[in-house]
C-alpha cells in the first residue's frame, strides 16, 4: 500500500489524495505533525531524496523565518533535530510506495507515471 506523507492542511497534498481517490489508489494519509517520523525515516527519506537540502522546502514561510544559524545544519543528527522541531520544513507529499520507493512533490503527470495510470 502506498503512504502519503504531509500535513492535513496542505494544499498539495490535498491535490495528492482527490488524485489517489479519483484513480482508485489504495493508499493512507500520515500527518507528520500528529504523527513524527523517526530519525531513521528521515534518514531514509534524505539519502532517496538526494540529501538534506532536497528534502526541505526552502520556500516555506517556515524556512524564510528560521534564524541563519538554523539554516545550515553541519550534521545528519543536526538536520533530524531541525526536521523533528519543524516537520513543516519537509518538501510535501512525500510518497512511499509498498516497494520503499520514496517521492516528494505531486503533479498530475507525475503521479500517472508513478502509478502506471493511463487516462
Amino acid at each position: 500500500m502506498t503512504t502519503l506523507y504531509g500535513l492535513k492542511n496542505c494544499d498539495t497534498c490535498k491535490k495528492a489524495t482527490k488524485w489517489l481517490d479519483r484513480f482508485g489508489v489504495d493508499y493512507r494519509f500520515v500527518d507528520y505533525r500528529e504523527h513524527p517520523q523517526s530519525a531513521e525515516t528521515l534518514s531514509q527519506w534524505s539519502q532517496q531524496a538526494g540529501g538534506w537540502d532536497a528534502l526541505i522546502n526552502k520556500s516555506s514561510t517556515t524556512w524564510r523565518q528560521l534564524p541563519q544559524n538554523r539554516k545550515a545544519p553541519g550534521s545528519g543528527a543536526e538536520w533530524k533535530l531541525l526536521l523533528k522541531e519543524y516537520p513543516q520544513l519537509i518538501r510535501r507529499p512525500v510518497v512511499v510506495t509498498a516497494d520503499g520507493a520514496m517521492a516528494q512533490g505531486f503533479s498530475d503527470n507525475g503521479f500517472k507515471q508513478r502509478f502506471g495510470v493511463q487516462k
